[in-house]
């Protein structure tokens, strides 16, 4: 199968995207917050952070079938509690509906309430990766919370990465995953390049001072700015915002105004870099869990025209690939953070997929 008739197989669901589109999102549990700290936590670098606080927010029933819920870079569990994406999923009768479900939110290292440089260390940090990130997320969710284990994975851009590195480091703690946003191959390509020129932005300005900064150095803002308008938004999105130049400039201008940055410079770099070695693509085959991998086809970042998901997608026993079509209503690489384009298909897969831990 060709990339171009795989795209033409997925256009066959864009009446079902647009069924998910039409529905409403629904109120769900509120979520409660947590903490636990992991004393001496050893990153792969060797570096030692003697105590590694890892934030989390769960929602739902404590008693019910565990879920965990991967988020991406920059992002945090809070990002993952929008009406978009949980208002869509958590509420009653939707596909993880909160009463039957314990729905685990983590903040990944170095984002969100969890242990990160703008905490005081800065640059001292250790610098951390992907594997590091995922070990952090297994420890909280089997010695804090006891779970031994889900019966799914779920998550988006860098929480989709970390999904396909889950469902093979730990292949029987799982029923299914679902990496979304994301490819099982080593970051390459534009990808890489436009991450390694927004980090080398950040640590080419004099006013970073190699991390000890006391105001935010100005090409944070820039250099996030111009890697989100290049590869994340879609086309027609883009063109509904700035139909004109004057319209185009304004939407920039909203984007680059003074306090639209909210971030942190040395937060963003480290987190940036964390992908730097992510490779999941030598242990495809060790994945037992049903596996569904969801893009969209305009994502700028996993491009489908390269064919790289279609054919990574058959070293997966159970695995299968779901695109969603391109059109006026989708986003590029931030369609995926809304369920209203694939929640369907998640509802399916998880009446259908036998429980492994059973």
């Amino acid at each position: 199968m060709t990339p171009r008739s795989f795209l033409r197989g997925a256009c066959a669901a864009l009446v079902l995207c647009s069924a998910a589109a039409a529905s409403f999102a629904a109120e769900f549990p509120a979520p409660r917050p947590g903490n636990w700290v992991v004393r001496d936590f050893k990153f792969h670098t060797g570096e030692v952070l003697p105590e590694l606080k890892l934030a989390y927010q769960t929602v739902g029933n404590p008693n019910g079938e565990p879920v965990l819920v991967l988020h991406g870079t920059t992002g945090s569990s809070a990002s993952m509690l929008s009406q978009a994406f949980a208002g869509e999923l958590f509420g009653a009768g939707q596909p993880l509906d909160a009463s039957r479900y314990f729905i685990i939110l983590p903040d990944a290292i170095g984002t969100g309430q969890s242990s990160k440089p703008s905490d005081g260390l800065r640059m001292k940090f250790p610098k951390y990766n992907y594997d590091d990130m995922v070990e952090a997320q297994h420890r909280l969710v089997t010695e804090h919370l006891g779970i031994k284990h889900l019966r799914l994975v779920i998550g988006n851009s860098m929480g989709g990465m970390q999904t396909w590195m889950w469902a093979q480091k730990y292949p029987g703690m799982m029923d299914v995953a679902v990496p979304m946003a994301s490819l099982p191959t080593p970051m390459s390509g534009r990808n890489w390049m436009l991450r390694r020129l927004l980090t080398e932005s950040i640590r080419r300005d004099p006013a970073w001072n190699n991390g000890n900064y006391t105001t935010q150095p100005p090409s944070a803002q820039f250099a996030s700015v111009f890697f989100a308008t290049a590869t994340n938004g879609g086309n027609y999105s883009y063109m509904r915002a700035g139909p004109s130049r004057e319209r185009a400039d304004a939407a920039l201008e909203a984007r680059l105004k003074p306090g639209a940055f909210t971030g942190d410079a040395n937060d963003h770099l480290l987190q940036w870099e964390s992908s730097a070695d992510y490779n999941p693509s030598t242990g495809l085959e060790k994945i037992s869990a049903t596996l569904l991998a969801i893009n969209s086809a305009d994502d700028e970042r996993n491009p489908v025209e390269l064919g790289i998901l279609e054919r990574e997608i058959k070293r997966v026993k159970n695995g299968r690939a779901y695109v969603i079509p391109g059109s006026d209503q989708t986003l590029g690489h931030g369609t995926t953070a809304n369920a209203r384009f694939w929640k369907q298909e998640l509802d399916a897969v998880m009446k259908s997929a036998p429980r492994l831990g059973q």
